[in-house]
């Protein structure tokens, strides 16, 4: 991922040092701050795994919701509500892929209100071949086990519950 050297240590692991000599507890920072960076190493390798597809993770994300949808298709407002995202976000992630022509708004058949938002044959296509790209790279999470995986997950998912996420 980095071209830059690897420290000789780990920061982290000193800055907790330091802080619990000079403030106080410190595995609530350290855990926080490795989030915080595992997420930049997340980010970078995903990033540069869909760079050659022409997706950023957000459109990436789109695509995928909507080949998990029965139809291949949903009203911007639940994409809002599934990828826990602002309508304004939405709207443009959708006009990005819609200009590419991997998506097309619909009106939808019973609402005039709602729009629809259908995947294309493109967009299918798209969204897999760059599923097989950051299935190579394992997400950018290399370095533990399935299990693993599983447990950080579930972690992580008790922080997010408790933040209301779900």
């Amino acid at each position: 991922m980095s071209t830059r050297q690897p420290l000789p240590f780990d920061p982290i692991a000193r800055a907790a040092e330091l802080w619990s000599e000079r403030v106080g507890p410190s595995t609530t920072m350290a855990a926080v701050t490795s989030v915080m960076r595992v997420q930049q190493i997340l980010q970078s390798a995903v990033d540069s795994a869909l760079r050659p597809h022409n997706l950023t993770f957000a459109r990436y994300e789109a695509l995928v919701l909507l080949t998990f949808s029965q139809h291949g298709s949903l009203p911007m407002r639940v994409m809002g509500d599934r990828l826990q995202l602002h309508p304004t976000s939405v709207t443009n992630i959708v006009d990005r892929l819609e200009h590419d022509k991997l998506v097309q708004r619909l009106p939808h058949p019973t609402d005039r209100r709602t729009t629809l938002v259908e995947i294309t044959d493109s967009g299918r296509d798209l969204m897999k071949q760059a599923t097989e790209a950051v299935d190579r790279i394992d997400f950018g999470l290399s370095g533990v086990t399935e299990r693993q995986k599983q447990q950080l997950t579930e972690l992580l998912g008790k922080v997010r519950h408790s933040a209301g996420d779900f």
